[in-house]
């Protein structure tokens, strides 16, 4: 059952797929990497790509968390090689081997991740970033809420050291890759999403 330690190596290269420039590049748009926030993700890809563009971005960056940790789940019972899988999926996301370990902010992937591992604490986090977007029009804002509150949503729904000091380490990445937005937002500069 060693094999079964290789599922993080694999969950990373699935990770290491940016939706974005894939995306991006089948639509025929501007790297995503070089044009607006230069955030490989559904938010930089909405404002300058259009909806479409920006949902398919949303849509494969979720699925690859998702894929990774049914995969996983299938195979093992580990919650341990479960959870690192799905770290392991969030961090390609990061720093995808594939495009210069330059990569997106981890949201949406992250989000795949625990819909996968409980569809309750999924659902709590997407309603916690569509309420903070319906009051204060800012993506950035949504998820940092969103990531301060899901270690608390964890703890509530999913019981078990692996899974919360998992998400504790994955909110603390998050609101780390949001401090230029943290920046903008003190200073009345970040960016509104049109609702």
């Amino acid at each position: 059952m060693m094999w079964l330690y290789l599922l993080p190596l694999f969950a990373y290269l699935l990770g290491s797929v940016s939706s974005a420039v894939v995306i991006a590049r089948i639509l025929g748009l501007p790297d995503p990497r070089e044009v607006g926030s230069r955030n490989p993700g559904a938010t930089n890809i909405l404002r300058y790509g259009g909806k479409t563009a920006a949902i398919l971005t949303l849509a494969g960056d979720i699925l690859k968390g998702v894929v990774a940790v049914l995969i996983a789940r299938a195979l093992t019972a580990d919650s341990v090689i479960v959870m690192l899988t799905g770290f392991a999926v969030f961090l390609g996301h990061l720093f995808p081997v594939y495009f210069g370990f330059r990569g997106g902010k981890g949201v949406a992937t992250a989000l795949g991740v625990w819909l996968a591992i409980n569809p309750w604490i999924g659902l709590a986090l997407i309603a916690t970033w569509v309420l903070v977007a319906l009051l204060f029009r800012y993506s950035s804002l949504s998820a940092l809420m969103a990531s301060l509150a899901a270690p608390l949503y964890v703890a509530w729904l999913s019981p078990g050291m692996p899974y919360l000091v998992t998400m504790i380490v994955m909110s603390v990445i998050l609101i780390i890759r949001h401090h230029d937005n943290i920046r903008n937002l003190i200073a009345g500069t970040e960016g509104r999403i049109s609702l």
